[in-house]
């Protein structure tokens, strides 16, 4: 399949002084609500888009079987049940579930209310799972497809949801190959350039010269490589081992690491780059053995998560990671985690991608609407129109953006992942960066928020 070319990420800071000032000027917590993307990089903070309407009801709404889009808008999911990325599934199961029950609760799409049908996507240790669920939501039909949340298992079934013309959009994939791989692709998640552009000018505002990479052969994995690398060498400093070129990567589902590890410490590197999912179990216990200061590591969305019963107490401390999104606002965190307390019985734990994954949902559902049919060709036809790239005006509640509908209006939803409108290679064209530091629980905490845009 013919790609366009991927249009560069703009960098976000022009030395590390200036990523200095950035973080202070963008820093945020827990408990603040995330910016509105402007359409352009910013060096100061922006008031958070809020959910305006919480779900009335928390419900699970399965599709029966034998639903078309006739009876429904059926938002599909290829999703991480099981693998090295089922940590994902939750939050982006939930803000699918929480997105649908709002849906329904403003009177459904098109005249018939909204149903979800989430199927595992494995990792990419095993793509026949992904591609057993790309063809039962084939033959089963889907107005939406949201996944998946690793780039490589996307990249296996997007021809088959493209040749079947079922719209897919992934709340997590940020490969930098996707950027404009089909008509029918779409993410509410940045591309790599400007996760690895923020990670590499925080490795060099933090005065390390000196670089190597752990990093697993995965097109997410070494695209981010790339970049991060780029952005170092751009500043001043080297590449010491798991270089661009020198086939150092190891294959994702390795389970022992002493040789990789040896071999990235023998070059004598002042900080390293840890770029796998599952594997880092593994990778930070050979680490920390060989007497490493695990605060000079550095992590990345697939691997900032919560290793507080991974590791012993203080292994991570004071080491940080990047995870594109913006923070969301407790409020809608609340909301994420009372949807899966409802209808799976546990509070959500980790909150990745599912901002990303709601606002995909919602999305969806506004341009079926937008276009008057739930199939979903209509979905394709409206996405980026009801993302604002119309110049539209701005809603943030499904039901806000359908009484505009309703009146003729164009629409630009905003919700709280905080992207910015799509753009024609189908990728926001502006997002946020996370900025986290591990806590001596191994928990990681945000400490700061970056944007930037496509140009």
């Amino acid at each position: 399949m013919n790609r366009s070319t991927p249009a560069h990420w703009v960098k976000l800071m022009a030395g590390t002084a200036a990523l200095s000032l950035t973080l202070a000027a963008c820093g945020g917590s827990d408990d603040e609500g995330d910016a509105a993307a402007d359409p352009a990089p910013s060096s100061s903070t922006s008031e958070p888009a809020e959910t305006t309407a919480p779900a009335a009801d928390y419900v699970d709404a399965p599709c029966a079987a034998g639903t078309t889009t006739a009876d429904a808008f059926k938002a599909a999911g290829i999703l991480p049940l099981t693998g090295s990325l089922a940590f994902l599934g939750p939050p982006e199961i939930a803000g699918v579930g929480l997105a649908v029950s709002e849906i329904n609760a403003a009177g459904g799409v098109n005249g018939v209310d909204a149903c979800t049908d989430i199927r595992d996507s494995g990792d990419s240790t095993d793509m026949s799972i992904s591609t057993a669920s790309a063809r039962g939501i084939i033959r089963d039909g889907a107005s939406v497809v949201i996944g998946a949340a690793s780039s490589s298992v996307s990249l296996n079934f997007v021809d088959a949801l493209t040749q079947a013309k079922i719209t897919q959009v992934s709340p997590a994939n940020t490969a930098v190959d996707l950027s404009g791989y089909s008509p029918f692709y779409f993410r509410t998640a940045p591309p790599d350039g400007i996760q690895g552009n923020a990670l590499g000018s925080l490795i060099s505002s933090d005065g390390f010269q000196k670089v190597a990479f752990l990093v697993f052969s995965d097109t997410y994995g070494t695209g981010l490589r790339d970049v991060v690398q780029q952005t170092i060498e751009d500043a001043g400093g080297e590449c010491t081992y798991g270089c661009k070129g020198d086939g150092d990567e190891f294959p994702a589902g390795q389970t022992s690491f002493s040789s990789e590890v040896a071999a990235a410490t023998a070059t004598n590197p002042d900080a390293i780059v840890i770029l796998a999912f599952d594997e880092t179990k593994a990778i930070v216990p050979e680490l920390a053995a060989t007497g490493w200061d695990m605060s000079t590591t550095y992590y990345t969305d697939g691997n900032t998560a919560d290793f507080s019963a991974d590791f012993e107490p203080g292994t991570l401390e004071g080491a940080q990671g990047t995870i594109p999104g913006a923070d969301a606002s407790q409020d809608f965190k609340d909301q994420l985690s009372g949807w899966n307390e409802a209808v799976n019985g546990d509070a959500l734990t980790d909150f990745s991608y599912g901002a990303e994954a709601y606002d995909a949902t919602i999305l969806a559902a506004l341009a079926a609407y937008k276009g008057g049919s739930n199939e979903s060709t209509a979905v394709q036809e409206n996405f980026a129109a009801v993302s604002g790239a119309t110049d539209g005006t701005e809603c943030t509640s499904y039901a806000d953006c359908i009484a505009l509908l309703d009146e003729g209006s164009e629409i630009r939803y905003t919700g709280p992942s905080g992207i910015g409108p799509i753009d024609d290679e189908n990728d926001p064209s502006s997002a946020f960066v996370g900025i986290y530091t591990f806590d001596g629980d191994n928990k990681p905490v945000l400490t700061s928020t970056v944007e930037g845009s496509k140009q």
